[in-house]
């Protein structure tokens, strides 16, 4: 064989074997699973720069309220499924985080995080992208239709003009459910806090399995009340809905949605690529065009509808004391009110 043909077969050779080392890692593990309580309506945009920055990685999505999530990765503990959850309770997180589930991972750019949003461990467990918080939803017009003043409180909730008006979510499936319970318990006191929450059953017509459902049935003129959380109704509004958001004024009960790197034989390297992404600059923004909080400072301005000193507005919340207590509280709650729980799907 002449001298020109062994150059061009060697020349060959190192480039099927460079295209080889390069690709074919990616070929064999180019889906990363996504285990997410994050909105239907803030997933495709938020995942828009990932996808533009990573087209090599395919996103698998699987969404549902955060407590069927937190249930399920509970269940697979034995054999994870996920390789990553982003944007769930940080509550949950810190349940799973107690159950040995979670691999410590620092995502690029972690610093950027304000240490209250993330945990204290170092590589940190979880780390929070945003916080949500309770908000009522509120139809002016079957509130005008029904003679009834707009509640500007928790305590207003239990006024008898509202029998039968107020939805919420169930907090044993619900995320948001479960951080306005948490509030109630925390602000008044786990004694007189059921005492509260036993009279604010009284003015419920049904519980929700989903967050945002009491928000959009109140949207939809089926009941004039919904408890919920800030976004659903800001967004619902922006659509044209006749929807007025409150914030009560005894102060919100809220939660983090956070991430985190699933315990796993084989941890994909793409989940952490993810987890880097999903702390990013460009998806802090996307999120701050939902939340009035956020986990790394932005300049965005504090989206209309929202108090304009969002933290001021948030109660002084114990996540780890939610977290601990959080199978005491759901079971105590299902047992005195789970009746009036709408029937599962």
């Amino acid at each position: 064989m002449s001298k020109p043909s062994r150059f061009i077969l060697h020349s060959l050779y190192a480039a099927v074997v460079l295209f080889a080392s390069v690709f074919h890692p990616l070929a064999e593990a180019a889906e990363v699973l996504v285990y997410t309580a994050l909105e239907d309506d803030q997933i495709p945009r938020y995942l828009e720069s990932f996808k533009q920055q990573h087209p090599e990685i395919q996103v698998k999505i699987v969404r549902d309220s955060t407590g069927i999530v937190t249930a399920r990765l509970l269940a697979e503990k034995a054999n994870p499924q996920a390789d990553v959850v982003w944007g769930t309770a940080a509550t949950s997180l810190l349940i799973l985080e107690q159950e040995g589930m979670l691999e410590p991972y620092a995502p690029k750019g972690v610093e950027r995080i304000l240490p209250q949003f993330k945990d204290t461990a170092h590589p940190p467990r979880w780390v929070g992208i945003d916080a949500w918080e309770t908000g009522f939803c509120i139809n002016t017009m079957e509130m005008e239709k029904n003679k009834l003043p707009a509640p500007q409180s928790y305590a207003d909730l239990i006024k008898p003009e509202y029998k039968g008006h107020i939805t919420m979510p169930n907090p044993a499936s619900s995320g948001t459910g479960y951080l306005t319970i948490s509030a109630v318990l925390q602000l008044m006191g786990e004694k007189a806090g059921w005492e509260y929450l036993d009279r604010l059953h009284d003015n419920i017509a049904i519980y929700t399995h989903s967050g945002s459902k009491p928000c959009k049935m109140a949207g939809a003129g089926e009941f004039p009340i919904g408890i919920s959380f800030g976004y659903r109704g800001i967004i619902q509004k922006q659509k044209g809905e006749p929807i007025l958001t409150v914030f009560p004024k005894e102060g919100s009960g809220w939660d983090l949605e956070a991430n985190a790197l699933v315990k796993k034989t084989a941890i994909k390297p793409e989940a952490k690529v993810f987890l880097d992404w999903a702390i990013s600059e460009p998806a802090m923004k996307e999120y701050a065009k939902s939340f009035a909080i956020v986990a790394a400072p932005t300049v965005d301005p504090v989206p209309e509808g929202f108090p304009k000193e969002p933290m001021k507005q948030l109660i002084k919340n114990d996540l780890h004391w939610a977290a601990k207590n959080r199978s005491a509280i759901l079971d105590e709650w299902t047992r005195r009110y789970g009746a009036k729980s709408e029937p599962k799907k």
